[in-house]
Formats: C-alpha cells, sequence, structure tokens
C-alpha cells in the first residue's frame, strides 16, 4: 500500500487521473483512501473556505501559511496516518509541495521557514510518489474558463507560472520521488503512462 500525491496547477486534470488510479486499486481488491488539501477533514474544509473564498476578507501571506499548515497538520494525524496504519492506499489531491509552490514560489515567502513548517506539520509523514501533471499557464487559463474561480485560481498569469516553475524545480531536485507528466496529453494516454510506472515499479 503506498501513499501517493497528485500535484500540480488548477485544470491540470488531477481529479480524473485520481479516479482512475482509485478504480485500479479498487479492482484488485485493495481499499483506498481519497483525500486533498487543504480539506480532508472537518475541520480542514472550513480552513479551505477561509482560504479559497473571495467574498470576506483574504488572510495575509504568512496568515495563508499558517492556515494552510494547521489544517495539514490535523489532517495527517486524523485521516492520513491512521489509513495508512489500516493498510490502505492514500491518494492526496495536493499535500505539501503545494505549499513550497504556492507560498514559496508564488508568494515569495521564505523557503526555510516554509520547510520546517512543513516538517513540523507531517511530523514524518512522507509520500511515496509525487505525481506532477506539468501544464502551461496558457492551457490551465484555457481549462478554467467560465470556471466560478477562487481565490488562487484568480490570480496573475504570472503567479501561477512562478508555481509551476517551482513545482518543476521540486521534481528535478528529487527525481527518485517524482513522477512528471506532460498533462496537455490525453487523459486516455495520461493514464496509461501512469500505469506503465505503477507497473514497472511492481505497485499494480
Amino acid at each position: 500500500m503506498k501513499f501517493v500525491v497528485f500535484e500540480g496547477l488548477d485544470g491540470a486534470g488531477k481529479s480524473t487521473l485520481i479516479e482512475a488510479l482509485k478504480t485500479k486499486i479498487l479492482a484488485r481488491g485493495e481499499s483506498v483512501t481519497l483525500t486533498r488539501e487543504p480539506g480532508g477533514t472537518p475541520l480542514g474544509d472550513e480552513i479551505r473556505e477561509m482560504l479559497l473564498r473571495t467574498d470576506a476578507e483574504a488572510p495575509c501571506p504568512r496568515a495563508e501559511l499558517l492556515l494552510y499548515e494547521a489544517g495539514r497538520a490535523h489532517h495527517v494525524d486524523t485521516v492520513i496516518e491512521p489509513a495508512r496504519s489500516r493498510g490502505e492506499w492514500v491518494i492526496c489531491d495536493r499535500f505539501y509541495a503545494s505549499t513550497v509552490a504556492f507560498q514559496v514560489g508564488g508568494r515569495g515567502l521564505d523557503a526555510a521557514d516554509i520547510d520546517w513548517l512543513n516538517r513540523y506539520a507531517v511530523n514524518g509523514c512522507e509520500p511515496d510518489l509525487w505525481i506532477l501533471l506539468d501544464l502551461t499557464t496558457t492551457e490551465a487559463k484555457k481549462r478554467m474558463a467560465g470556471r466560478n474561480l477562487d481565490r488562487f485560481e484568480s490570480e496573475k498569469e504570472d503567479f501561477h507560472e512562478r508555481v509551476r516553475q517551482s513545482y518543476l524545480q521540486l521534481a528535478k531536485s528529487q527525481k527518485e520521488k517524482w513522477l512528471v507528466l506532460d498533462a496537455a496529453k490525453s487523459k486516455e494516454q495520461l493514464t496509461k503512462e501512469l500505469f506503465h510506472y505503477f507497473e514497472g515499479r511492481k505497485w499494480l
């Protein structure tokens, strides 16, 4: 049983691949917990609402960071680690790499501070694999057209480009822990590549 995290810009297609992987795992008779950040718990969902809403006061960047970390600590202790203890797969839509990408890359906060806070929040809970669905900001914007955008989705394109480059740098710095997929490909091709990778590691 593995702990797998999907990352990428909004519109990259994380939800589609997560659902495909969940279906594959269940077909093998194995158990899986799907979760997400921000969110994943009732408390986390309340924090998510504060972070993403556009109709109320927005937190300043440092408060934003601390809200993410508070939700993450609770998420790890009450959802992720219990599921792993039960021998289940855990598939998470975003985890602490998002905080590096969005708060360091996007907001420009100090990387050392965020690394420390991430370590404190996860308390040793590390994914077996990060999956980055890499998509250009231009294509992501096209895919998001017509949606009711949240506070992060509404950020300018240069913000999202900094986030994208931060993700790519993370993946480059830990190649053995990251699988980077070209999110411009069809969902069928992406699913095929994902399953091929997992089968190559004898996870499926």
